[in-house]
């Protein structure tokens, strides 16, 4: 079905961060471009975010981890404030879940990393797709003994997979192997991989498709011979703002021979750009593509998202994981495997430690290399395959 006239889709991606509603919009601008009506769930930051893009969104009840000051990862404060309420805000969201779908009337759902959507289309009797790059959570194990870990390890598991299992198809907006940058997060049991699909990468806007006028590095000061740093600082504001604070000094007080330009993650905070020493601080990017395509190199909190955007423009990465945040560790150590990047502790930040990366990432051609090798493999169309493989629910 090239034509989704008067088809209607019902988007519910997790609302913790940007990345998920970010990578489901680009899908709903091409599906409402084919005729489609389109109506968004989501929690938190994703709300207001949808709403600015133009599409229709209702709040669904949040779902959230807590955050220490350094923006690690609190499993003992997340246990405390949401343990005990967690079930019933999740059957909460599947409730609503359940009474939007009635309201819009849908012809397929896709969520995006949302088991409550999921089970509330399986419910309504409709064809669901989602979107993953996480299969299995993987449960930092400081703070609990080994014994409670493969517990609610295993208990997690096998309530997730049979969940997730319950889609009609599981798309994985990743590359196949041996390139996969989310391999170690997704654990998947034998009898679900008949449901999952490798679709490539979302990627909204093409390298080719913009234009690279100069505007970036004159914005940020960069004159011919300087290189150019995007710090892209994304994620949950407790996870996001502790990063912002170490890096501004270090980055204000950078060599001469780069320029910082770093964005806030801010959608509410306007566009307009500071500049101080080396750094300028931008509190919301409207179009990261032309950052992206102006830069050298990429920093990073370590969401699949922004690595593989890295990727497809050909950028090495810094990647700087949240604390204790196991995923991005994941995908960061990855990203370090297949030689494009460089993964940087937190608590190991300082301005010559970050330098010294910047310089190996840019003097060595390895990474280019590396870079050119997987991007020749031509995964980036994402888009098209999840469209597709709506197509086929809705056929």
């Amino acid at each position: 079905m090239d034509d989704f006239n008067g088809a209607r889709v019902f988007f519910s991606p997790c609302g913790i961060g940007l990345g998920h509603v970010g990578r489901a919009l680009p899908i709903a601008d091409e599906l409402r471009g084919r005729g489609a009506e389109v109506m968004f769930s989501t929690y938190l930051e994703g709300v207001d975010y949808v709403r600015r893009r133009g599409f229709q969104v209702v709040s669904s009840p949040p779902l959230s981890l807590e955050s220490d000051s350094t923006g690690r990862l609190d499993m003992r404060a997340s246990a405390i404030s949401q343990g005990v309420s967690a079930v019933p805000r999740f059957m909460q969201q599947v409730t609503a879940e359940i009474e939007y779908m009635k309201a819009f009337k849908p012809d397929v759902v896709l969520s995006d990393t949302r088991l409550s959507s999921v089970i509330a289309g399986k419910l309504l009797g409709l064809p669901v797709a989602l979107v993953l790059n996480q299969f299995m959570p993987i449960i930092p194990r400081s703070g609990f003994n080994g014994s409670l870990f493969k517990l609610i390890d295993g208990s997690v598991l096998t309530l997730l997979g049979r969940g997730w299992a319950a889609s009609d198809v599981i798309l994985i907006p990743d590359f196949p192997e041996p390139y996969t940058i989310s391999r170690g997060s997704l654990r998947i049991p034998k009898p679900y991989k008949r449901l999952v699909r490798m679709v490539g990468f979302i990627l909204p806007r093409r390298p080719e498709d913009v234009e690279d006028t100069g505007r970036v590095r004159e914005e940020a000061g960069a004159s011919e011979g300087q290189r150019l740093i995007y710090a892209a600082i994304s994620g949950p504001t407790q996870e996001r703002e502790p990063l912002v604070r170490l890096l501004r000094p270090m980055f204000e007080g950078f060599s001469d021979d780069y320029r910082v330009v770093m964005s806030l993650g801010r959608p509410d905070g306007g566009s307009t750009p500071s500049r101080s020493g080396a750094l300028t601080t931008i509190p919301w990017v409207v179009d990261r593509f032309e950052y992206l395509k102006a830069c050298d190199l990429v920093v990073c909190r370590g969401g699949h998202n922004t690595i593989m955007q890295s990727i497809c423009y050909g950028k090495p990465a810094m990647i700087m994981p949240t604390p204790s945040h196991t995923e991005q560790y994941v995908n960061a150590n990855r990203a370090k495997e297949l030689g494009f990047a460089e993964l940087v502790h937190q608590r190991d930040l300082s301005r010559e430690a970050i330098i010294k990366v910047a310089d190996e990432l840019l003097s060595n051609p390895a990474y280019a290399d590396n870079l050119a090798e997987i991007n020749s493999k031509g995964f980036s169309n994402g888009i098209e395959n999840t469209v597709s493989a709506l197509s086929e629910l809705l056929g």
